[in-house]
Parts: structure tokens; sequence; C-alpha cells
């Protein structure tokens, strides 16, 4: 687990190794996406960004990634430090994906949404889109999805921007097979497993192709997952159906 931020020279550093030697202020080669990512150990655990980036690949699509991210910040934790306003005004990105905690109870909800509202003229003021990445509530609070889902769909309208939604995409894998592990080892953070269901939902959402058409085997953080072919089809279905259910804006 990291212990610190990563600073707008790494953000940099990252972009740079990501986009080889393209420039992130230049236009997008055809078919490709830039995606900046902001959030927490939600978001780096397993490295959602690099595997989203790699299952995008493995077909031939091209994500291209940076992230500022840090242990349990919240979204106006990062705007307070202002290394993530420097990593958005470098440009170039499609879409600025945020992320906090479950934000399940009306406090939490009223701050996502007010936070999300503060990040929107940064992330238009580059031409990106802002997109809620719904994460999922701790193994001892399952009953929250709903609120959870709630909370990050209405941010993400609250700024016309675009609903990631990983943590339904969750439950509906559950009501597949209940037997999925999902979680990490501590009931909150994700599995690779579940990371890579998260990348599902997010590769449909960004590029706009089907997570069915893509390889019948997990890759999480570089690493082949030991899960079945048919355990693999089955998340990838959950992703798609989960997506038809909801729309993008």
């Amino acid at each position: 687990m990291r212990t610190q931020i990563i600073s707008v020279f790494a953000a940099l550093l990252a972009t740079t190794n990501c986009l080889g030697s393209q420039n992130p202020l230049q236009p997008l080669p055809a078919g490709g996406h830039h995606v900046l990512f902001v959030g927490n150990s939600l978001t780096y655990y397993n490295d959602l960004p690099g595997t989203l980036a790699a299952l995008a690949a493995s077909v031939g699509d091209t994500i291209r990634v940076a992230e500022v991210t840090a242990p349990d910040f919240a979204l106006i934790d990062h705007l307070n430090a202002g290394r993530v306003q420097k990593a958005i005004a470098l440009g170039g990105w499609e879409f600025v994906v945020l992320q906090q905690g479950p934000s399940t109870v009306k406090l939490n909800r009223d701050s996502l949404i007010l936070w999300t509202k503060m990040f929107e003229p940064l992330v238009r003021a580059v031409g990106a889109r802002p997109a809620l990445y719904m994460v999922w509530p701790d193994a001892g609070r399952t009953a929250s999805f709903d609120e959870c889902r709630l909370s990050y769909q209405l941010a993400a309208q609250a700024v016309n921007g675009d609903f990631f939604p990983a943590g339904q995409a969750w439950r509906a894998a559950w009501s597949m097979d209940a037997t999925l592990p999902l979680y990490g080892a501590d009931g909150f953070h994700p599995s690779p497993l579940g990371t890579y269901l998260a990348a599902l939902v997010m590769y449909e959402r960004i590029t706009g192709h089907d997570a069915r058409n893509l390889p019948g085997e997990a890759v999480v953080g570089g690493q082949r997952l030991n899960a079945s072919v048919a355990t693999v089809r089955l998340l990838q279905n959950v992703a798609h159906d989960t997506n038809a259910q909801h729309p993008k804006t």
C-alpha cells in the first residue's frame, strides 16, 4: 500500500510512461483514450488503472492512464493538497475518474456531490468529462449498496458527468454466484477479481466496446488470475448487463 500522494511530477512521469513519446497535450491518436484517476486505495489497490489499460490493449484498444491517489483521501483532500489541480491541468484527458469512500450516509453524500462540483470546472477547462467511480460498502454493510449507488449517481448527475457502476456490477455478480470472492481479505478493498470486474465496467464505458468480446482470462496488476473461463465470462456478461441498465447520458 502506498504511503504518499503521487506528486504532480510523479503524475507527469506516470503519464509519460503510459503515453510513450506522446505529449498528453497533443490530440489523442485514433481510437485512444486518456484517463486520469483521482481517488484512494480503492483505485490503486491491485492497480486498477494499469489493469484497465492492459485489458484494453489485449484486444487492440488503447486506454492511456495516469493517477493521483493517496490512502484514505476523500476528494476534498486532493483539492486541499493542491497536486491534483496540476495533474488535471496537464490536459489531454478524455475522462477524469473521481472516487472516494462509499459515501452512503447523507452527510457524506452531500460532500461527495459538493466536492464533485468543485472538480467540474477544473475538468471541463481541459475538455475532459468527469466520471464517478461507484465503489461499494464494506462486507459488514452490504445492505448499503443502494445508498452507495445513489450517492455516486447523484454526484454524476450534478455535473452532467458519467457514472461508472462498478459496485452495482459486484452486486449483480453475486446474484449469479454468491461465492465469488470480490472483497479482499479485509472485507473492504477489492480482491484481484473484484478489481477485474471494475475494470470491465470501465472498459465498456470508456471505449464503447463490448466486454463480452474480451479474452477468457483475467489479468490484474500484470498477473493472470486463477479464474476459470466460465467465471471470467460470467463477469464479462455481468459488466455488460450492468452498463446496459445504467445507460450513458
